[in-house]
């Protein structure tokens, strides 16, 4: 895999270095739009899904399939995305990419029926994993080493945490000003103007180094966690016996298990699974992804709960979840200081515990909750716990005694925490609709949404026990920059989560 500083192998197809330095302000303004963009629309949608919901008459699984659409394609495509950049050239990766996320938003704002705004969302997902990539690897590879990439990606780096933190209460202004399709339609001009400075600006590099693309993995590991989050919501209606579960079950485990088999066989696999031989990087990959199972359905039935049960408009109930955000940002920032003090694992552990407290706190909720002590105050336990535990489960996954391996590390941590997310949703939302059984009136809705944060307590719970057991006491030894996160080697950006630089815009879609 390419390195995040500047490769021998990268070469530039236009322009002279003295050429290209007066562009470099460019570069980091479209970069930063493109990370802006993709970070945002992960949340943006969450405050308006009520209103989609009344509008296109999505049933109570099409909601959820609204955010699914989107995080399942980012997800899984996303490493296929950054190794395109590298073989095809980041300039024009990022401006397809744009394109399509562009045109996709353009296409959902304008839906008519829930199936346009489903295949939308898709697309959209689609072109942000085609995009998020090429925005960190073109920082990379046109801003110098030394302190100006530094406050480059710095920047990049905050843009994403507003984006991950605004969703909420941009989404909250848009529908209660405008109309829901807002919070898509808004990236389309943002989108265009991008578009055309990248256009005319950027300069084309490419990577001499990668040779192909694991086109077939990335697709398998894709439909299969689709086919299985599908089968999991169709068991609500259908029954775990019925056909209807046991068949998209079913075939979506037969295509993990292709997936698995391709990339044993692949020369330049996806995902290489020796990496997995390592302790370190097995089970703090599975311990974020069981984290994600419960931590990324949090903002969706918030969102839900607020709305739906306590009657806020979607601009009340952006505001009412901003706290929650920067909560996550606080636990995030202050965990380095405290990983020196008690260890990676231990704060790892006590992280979980406390967002499985808040849960255990958030499933109480009734249909006449105040927002100080049914929203805030279990909302806010539950984030900092997200944020704590997220920053050791990242230093132990990606923590590595060859360098070249950091990128690829980054970026399989990444994607196993986003389609944990996926998945997790997919449960606890059945876990509410069985809780709920078709009934809308305040009180059976806010013991739905209660089922679903004890259900997200239970896996909480397990992730504690399972770190507890599994994950290494410590990664210092093997890599000593390990132990504080400023100071490891920088992941490779075209297989980087491209949210990765913050925890945030991953926990608080």
């Amino acid at each position: 895999m390419p390195q995040t500083a500047q490769p021998a192998s990268s070469r530039p197809i236009s322009g002279s270095a003295a050429a290209e330095a007066p562009r470099l302000w460019a570069v980091v303004l479209a970069a930063c739009a493109g990370q802006f963009l993709v970070v945002l629309d992960v949340s943006v949608v969450n405050v308006a899904l009520p209103s989609m919901r009344a509008t296109l008459a999505l049933s109570e699984t099409g909601l959820q399939w609204v955010v699914n659409a989107y995080t399942l394609t980012f997800s899984g495509l996303m490493l296929l995305g950054g190794r395109a950049a590298d073989l095809f050239g980041r300039k024009r990766v990022f401006l397809t990419g744009l394109a399509l996320f562009t045109a996709a938003s353009l296409a959902g704002g304008l839906a008519q029926e829930p199936w346009h705004l489903l295949a939308a969302r898709g697309i959209q997902g689609t072109g942000a994993a085609i995009l998020a990539p090429a925005t960190l690897t073109l920082l990379t590879t046109s801003v110098p080493e030394g302190p100006a990439r530094t406050k480059a990606v710095a920047t990049w780096s905050a843009v994403g945490a507003g984006g991950g933190a605004a969703g909420g209460l941009v989404g909250g202004v848009l529908t209660d000003a405008l109309s829901w399709r807002w919070v898509l339609l808004i990236n389309v001009p943002v989108g265009v103007l991008v578009l055309a400075a990248a256009a005319w600006w950027l300069t084309e590099s490419r990577e001499d180094s990668v040779r192909r693309l694991d086109v077939p993995g990335a697709l398998l590991v894709t439909l299969g966690l689709g086919a299985v989050a599908y089968g999991i919501v169709r068991t609500d209606s259908a029954g775990w016996a019925a056909a209807g579960s046991l068949g998209p079950l079913a075939g979506g485990l037969l295509l993990l298990a292709l997936f698995v088999a391709v990339e044993a066989r692949s020369p330049e696999p996806l995902v290489p699974l020796r990496l997995f031989r390592s302790r370190a990087v097995s089970a703090a990959n599975a311990a974020i992804f069981i984290n994600g199972l419960a931590m990324f359905a949090m903002w969706y039935f918030l969102s839900l709960y607020t709305q739906n049960v306590l009657d806020y408009t979607p601009l009340q109930a952006g505001l009412a979840l901003i706290p929650h955000s920067m909560t996550i940002v606080l636990g995030s920032k202050i965990a380095p200081f405290l990983m020196a003090r008690t260890g990676d694992r231990l704060l790892a552990v006590a992280g979980a515990a406390m967002a499985g407290a808040g849960y255990v706190w958030q499933s109480t909720m009734d249909a006449d909750g105040a927002y100080a002590t049914t929203v805030l105050a279990p909302g806010v336990l539950m984030a900092l716990g997200a944020g704590l535990a997220a920053t050791p489960l990242a230093t132990i996954a990606t923590a590595t005694d060859d360098p070249g391996e950091a990128g690829l590390l980054s970026g399989l941590f990444g994607t196993g925490r986003t389609m944990g997310g996926a998945l997790g949703l997919a449960v606890l939302s059945t876990v509410a609709a069985a809780r709920t059984d078709g009934r809308h009136d305040p009180a059976s809705l806010a013991a739905g949404y209660g089922s679903a944060f004890r259900a997200g307590a239970v896996l909480l719970g397990a992730c504690v026990l399972f770190m507890l057991v599994a994950l290494p006491r410590t990664v210092r030894d093997r890599n000593p920059a390990a132990a504080d996160p400023a100071a490891a080697p920088a992941a490779d950006p075209t297989s980087a989560d491209p949210t990765s630089a913050d925890p945030t815009s991953a926990e608080a879609p």
